[in-house]
């Protein structure tokens, strides 16, 4: 009788254990923990030359889940991916885009956006802000893209957290059309400061800092 009320507690406290989404690009990848389909960064075995993460357990988003007490529910991140549909080289990235992988999330209670870097070093145009009617053609520029990507999240997932974390370093256009769309749709921006880099991508150092930094924010 003990062992079963025993069970019965643990049971009863995992389905209290909020559970955490992510949405990202490189930074958030590791092999064997997005879809299999996606591009990853941060491989088995890595590559000393671009990261010294080598377990998942130095990502900023395992760490966010483990520390937090909180329950992993989807990691879909693309190595590559941008917010928009433009792509590096110009290129038509809609298959990849956040809003293409927005509905593959699962029941989070928490989702955490970690997107734009490759918006800002792919060069893509931001156009202009836009909220109502917008078209696929309005899609490869980022404002119209962010705001349909915010839109759909909040429709999407009703009644969930959502933020918006926001890397360093990126084009000044994108960080402030960011903040403007995110305070438009009442999402919270999480914006990162002194994330030590190798190869452009945080390394275990790095992935500590954003680790301490999005938890402080949504705890």
């Amino acid at each position: 009788m003990v062992a079963l009320l025993l069970l019965c507690a643990i049971g009863a406290q995992a389905q209290n254990r909020q559970r955490v989404s992510i949405l990202g690009d490189s930074y958030s990848t590791f092999k064997g923990f997005i879809p299999d389909s996606n591009e990853v960064w941060y491989n088995v075995p890595r590559d000393a030359k671009r990261t010294d993460v080598e377990r998942v357990s130095q990502t900023w988003w395992w760490q966010v889940v483990s520390e937090g007490g909180y329950l992993l529910e989807r990691n879909d991140s693309y190595s590559g991916a941008t917010i928009c549909y433009t792509g590096y080289r110009d290129e038509d990235y809609s298959d990849r885009s956040f809003i293409t992988r927005l509905p593959r999330l699962g029941s989070p209670d928490i989702l955490l956006v970690f997107g734009n870097t490759n918006d800002s070093w792919c060069g893509a145009q931001v156009g202009e802000y836009k909220y109502d009617n917008i078209k696929r053609g309005d899609l490869y520029y980022y404002r119209p893209a962010l705001a349909r990507l915010l839109s759909d999240a909040k429709e999407r997932y009703p009644n969930v957290k959502i933020y918006f974390i926001q890397n360093t370093e990126l084009r000044k256009e994108i960080v402030e059309s960011s903040k403007v769309i995110c305070e438009h749709y009442g999402i919270p921006v999480i914006e990162l400061k002194d994330i030590e880099k190798q190869a452009g991508h945080p390394n275990i150092k790095g992935m500590k800092a954003i680790a301490e930094q999005v938890l402080k924010a949504i705890k």
